[in-house]
């Protein structure tokens, strides 16, 4: 028996036509649609990171390889996570100071851009992508270099989280700021597990002080003097000593003064008597030289400091935010509390 056929209903057959010529065509294309998604994966950065710099959000597509550093102790955070050979140069460390030759051998065949502070002409000319400075430590507010400046050439800065002070009005500076510093530069540069371990051995340092201190009964009287002599340069409650002070058991005479490294008059040093002095040692004078000056200021005799001689000498690495932070607290506790060091 014959089987009959039925009639297509209108527009059926041009219809199948149509979802045949769309199959044949997805799978022409299915190969092109796969690739393009995997050209797309490899061409994303696979290294970017966003981080958080005094409050702002600094973005890096890949890990930098042509890095400046602004100042010793940020430089020596780079070398330290073992960056030397993605760091152009570093700024602004012979213009002050003078370094151990244990530094300088650290810092051989990096060229120093500028001995003070850098200028747009000195990064661009370097090929920089990423910069590594802080709030006078490099930059100024309102001056040719700064975040926004260098946006404006795809350079991405990241900034000493103690120095946004001078940006964050009432930020207080802690050891946290270091170690958040680190983590976040081993993010940056995809070294994480190193920043880690650099971490985590100063917090074992500094832990291992606290046990040795336990709960003192006394908190020693410290003035931190830098510099200067018509108006000593010192250390608010802002700046990297206070929270080294404290952790090494004494309290910073100047912690009322609002401020990060500051200016203050010799009758507040009279008046607060510190029982013990801190020398930053680095500049033209010498820490001998600033002991001695010190020691024979008029005003100054009555202060217990300088009467018993209580003097600590620490170098300039080891107060500002650096990895010298542990051995700073390690010395100043041992000054302060020789006691609980005795052994």
């Amino acid at each position: 028996m014959k089987r009959l056929r039925t009639a297509e209903p209108v527009g059926a057959s041009s219809a199948r036509e149509s979802w045949e010529k769309i199959k044949a065509s997805r799978a022409k294309l299915a190969p092109t649609f796969v690739g393009a998604i995997l050209l797309a994966l490899l061409a994303s950065p696979a290294g970017a990171v966003t981080v958080t710099s005094c409050d702002r959000q600094v973005s890096v597509a890949q890990p930098p390889q042509r890095a400046v550093s602004h100042d010793v102790n940020m430089t020596a955070m780079l070398l330290a996570l073992g960056l030397k050979e993605r760091v152009a140069g570093y700024t602004g460390i012979s213009g002050w100071k003078t370094l151990d030759p244990s530094m300088r051998e650290q810092l051989a065949g990096l060229p120093e851009l500028a001995a003070r502070y850098p200028s747009l002409e000195n990064l661009l000319g370097a090929g920089t992508d990423f910069v590594f400075a802080g709030w006078n430590y490099g930059m100024r507010i309102g001056g040719e270099v700064t975040p926004a400046s260098l946006a404006r050439f795809g350079i991405p800065v990241y900034e000493l989280s103690e120095s946004c002070a001078h940006v964050l009005p009432g930020r207080v500076a802690s050891l946290e700021d270091v170690y958040a510093d680190l983590r976040n530069l081993g993010r940056i540069f995809a070294v994480e597990s190193r920043a880690d371990e650099l971490v985590h051995g100063m917090q074992r340092r500094v832990a291992a002080v606290q046990a040795r201190l336990g709960e003192q009964p006394t908190r020693p009287r410290v003035f931190v003097y830098d510099s200067g002599e018509d108006l000593p340069f010192s250390a608010g409650r802002q700046g990297m000593p206070q929270p080294l002070i404290e952790a090494a058991g004494g309290r910073n005479v100047m912690d009322g003064v609002a401020g990060s490294w500051i200016k203050v008059g010799w009758e507040s040093v009279v008046e607060e008597d510190p029982e013990v002095i801190l020398i930053v040692d680095y500049g033209e004078r010498t820490a001998a030289q600033k002991r001695d000056f010190l020691l024979q200021h008029p005003a100054l005799q009555g202060v217990t400091a300088i009467r018993e001689k209580r003097f600590v000498v620490l170098p300039y690495l080891a107060v500002t935010p650096s990895l010298d932070n542990a051995a700073a607290i390690e010395t100043l506790a041992a000054a302060l509390h020789p006691g609980a060091f005795a052994q």
